[in-house]
């Protein structure tokens, strides 16, 4: 068990390192599974509000099997995108390889191993940062948000996706039964990882959201801050962008 705010950053990047790395061989058919197909919806949304353009550069953080930066090439002229992906599990990345080559589109998608709380590219080097449901397992999440900052153009967007509770009484109820009962034991059944669906539920009822986050945001230095709610608010998205 994952001990979030119990361990020093470095350990729990470790923790949560393997988890991930324990996990990858099935993680793309427990996120199918478990959000009943609605996490490629969320991912198409989050694309959308990137507005990606012909001949930017983007930066997918935490991006596991490289989903997001495949539907970031999938929404620019053909050859007129570029996308390095970063993940600090070599084997989601083996995966993401794999993926990535499958669809040929490695001449688009450049894959990196590294962490968020100190990414390793210069200032003002990316049109856009992405990150899916991974800023709350990062260990330092104000750190996280500044790296993003410094490493995006002016006037460059960023575009968070993570997940919420619903604000509706009855939604909450009905979705923690999910989220906190049935979710772990399905993960567990199929992952064969003894906590990693249970971290989940922990992680995101901890996790700061809404205009919590958004501020968050703001004193990283992002403007024009906002966030939506998807599936009646059990995601967020949020996007901000760097003043020109």
């Amino acid at each position: 068990m994952i001990e979030k705010g119990m361990e020093t950053p470095a350990t729990l990047n470790r923790q949560v390192q393997k988890m991930f790395s324990d996990i990858a061989p099935r993680y793309d058919l427990l996120n199918r599974l478990l959000s009943c197909g609605q996490d490629q919806y969320w991912r198409k949304r989050a694309v959308a509000r990137l507005s990606p353009q012909a001949g930017e550069r983007f930066l997918d953080i935490a991006t596991g099997t490289a989903d997001v930066a495949l539907e970031i090439i999938r929404n620019v002229p053909p050859g007129a995108g570029q996308v390095v992906a970063m993940d600090f599990s070599e084997k989601m990345l083996e995966l993401a390889q794999q993926k990535i080559n499958t669809q040929n589109k490695a001449d688009f998608i450049q894959l990196e191993s590294g962490s968020a709380e100190s990414l390793p590219f210069e200032d003002n080097s990316f049109d856009g940062t992405t990150t899916a449901f991974g800023i709350r397992n990062f260990s330092d999440v104000e750190q996280s948000l500044r790296e993003m900052h410094r490493v995006l153009k002016p006037g460059g967007r960023c575009v968070i996706l993570e997940f919420s509770l619903p604000k509706n009484s009855i939604l909450n109820a009905l979705y923690r039964f999910y989220f906190e009962v049935l979710l772990p034991k399905v993960g567990r059944l199929i992952s064969k990882h003894p906590s990693a669906y249970t971290y989940l539920p922990e992680t995101v009822a901890a996790f700061p959201v809404r205009k919590e986050f958004s501020d968050l945001m703001q004193q990283a230095g992002f403007m024009n801050v906002i966030y939506k709610e998807l599936t009646f608010g059990i995601v967020i998205l949020y996007t901000g962008t760097k003043q020109v």
